[in-house]
């Protein structure tokens, strides 16, 4: 990637077929970055993700936090979350990224992965909860990752570095073909935020 900030083309699709991802890079300058990294870590009201896999309940390292505009339920791994109110912080960068993008979102998952050690499997955002084809902007803050696409059919691989106050937007029919996963790695010590904009149906 260019070290010049300027030079991402934020319109450049990064899936050669079946939905769309766009790389915005970095939102933030370091200071306001790492000014939010801190925030979020504080004041968000984190707690253990949990999963039902065949009947067995599991309980992740990895914390996770549920915001929106009502108190939407969320399922997925069958488990249920209802979203609590926003906070000013959730706000501010609601109201960017909606500019930056030209979308609209009324809720928004957060993940806390505390090392690198913590990641995420194989999945797609594909609950009937979300808006059919709907944008999901992905905000990036603490340590660098790999994060990975993987096509439903063709098995096709595509691998980015998600960066400190980065957005990356998934839309169209991603969800519909493909996969994606935040893999474990031991080069990471440090924890990163993941939230992830989106938009609920009622």
């Amino acid at each position: 990637m260019d070290l010049f900030e300027n030079s991402i083309d934020k319109t450049k699709n990064w899936l050669p077929k079946d939905g769309m991802v766009n790389y915005h890079g970095k939102l933030f300058e370091r200071q306001r970055a790492d000014h939010y990294f801190e925030c979020l870590l504080n004041t968000i009201e984190w707690r253990n993700d949990e999963a039902v896999i065949f009947g067995k309940k599991i309980i992740t390292k990895r914390k996770v936090a549920w915001y929106g505009d009502k108190p939407f339920e969320y399922t997925y791994s069958n488990t249920s979350k209802y979203a609590l109110p926003w906070t000013e912080e959730l706000l501010t960068l609601k109201t960017a990224i909606e500019k930056e993008t030209d979308e609209t979102f009324n809720s928004c998952l957060l993940n806390l992965y505390h090392s690198g050690s913590e990641g995420m499997a194989w999945h797609s955002d594909g609950e009937t909860d979300l808006k059919k084809n709907g944008a999901i902007g992905s905000l990036t803050f603490g340590s660098e990752r790999k994060f990975v696409f993987k096509h439903k059919q063709t098995k096709e691989k595509v691998e980015m570095i998600l960066e400190h106050g980065s957005l990356l937007v998934m839309k169209d029919t991603t969800q519909t073909h493909w996969l994606h996963r935040l893999p474990p790695t031991k080069k990471v010590a440090k924890p990163r935020v993941n939230l992830t904009f989106r938009t609920i149906v009622e």
